[in-house]
């Protein structure tokens, strides 16, 4: 049974959460834009289709028929998830990561903040997103620069909660030369 209003909500909660925290990490124009596809018949007709308002709508769609079409469309067309990072090696010929700008890097960490907060709602801990993080493929399939990074502010959330995090995730202007 398909829940538009209930998708709806979600997605809009999700999304005001995220400028929120963009504005946090410094990029708060950027977080205005979020996420503005999921609002498009293309991805929202399959998100209330497949809403289950506990994990992505896009799981589902995938578990069906082994695709989500609204997330191939989702993830062409949002800089902040490390998919779209994607090319062809000139050396390799090969289709590889590469590392991610660090705005959308940024935008990507109040993303998975978000998210988790939504779907954990009251058993949401600053630790979820790291643990997520730790427990998924993605690393694998990012830039290690990108992953590292990543890594690095989520265990700061985990360590030193939000407020740190933020804070910290704002000054920062470029990838680490040599992280520790």
């Amino acid at each position: 049974m398909a829940h538009p209003i209930r998708h709806f909500i979600t997605i809009t909660r999700h999304r005001h959460r995220v400028i929120a925290h963009c504005f946090r990490a410094g990029i708060g124009l950027q977080g205005l834009f979020h996420d503005l596809s999921k609002y498009s018949p293309t991805e929202f007709i399959p998100g209330a289709r497949y809403y289950q308002g506990t994990r992505s709508p896009n799981e589902q769609e995938r578990e069906l028929f082994g695709y989500s079409g609204a997330w191939l469309h989702h993830k062409g067309r949002n800089r902040h998830h490390f998919e779209y990072w994607n090319d062809v090696n000139p050396a390799t010929k090969l289709y590889e990561p590469v590392p991610m700008p660090l705005r959308y890097l940024k935008e990507m960490f109040c993303d998975r903040v978000a998210a988790s907060k939504i779907y954990q709602g009251k058993n949401y801990t600053d630790a979820h997103p790291l643990n997520y993080f730790l427990r998924g493929n993605a690393r694998k399939m990012m830039h290690p620069k990108t992953a590292d990074q990543l890594e690095r502010w989520l265990r700061m959330l985990a360590e030193q909660g939000e407020k740190a995090a933020f804070a910290h995730i704002r000054t920062v202007k470029e990838y680490p030369e040599n992280p520790i």
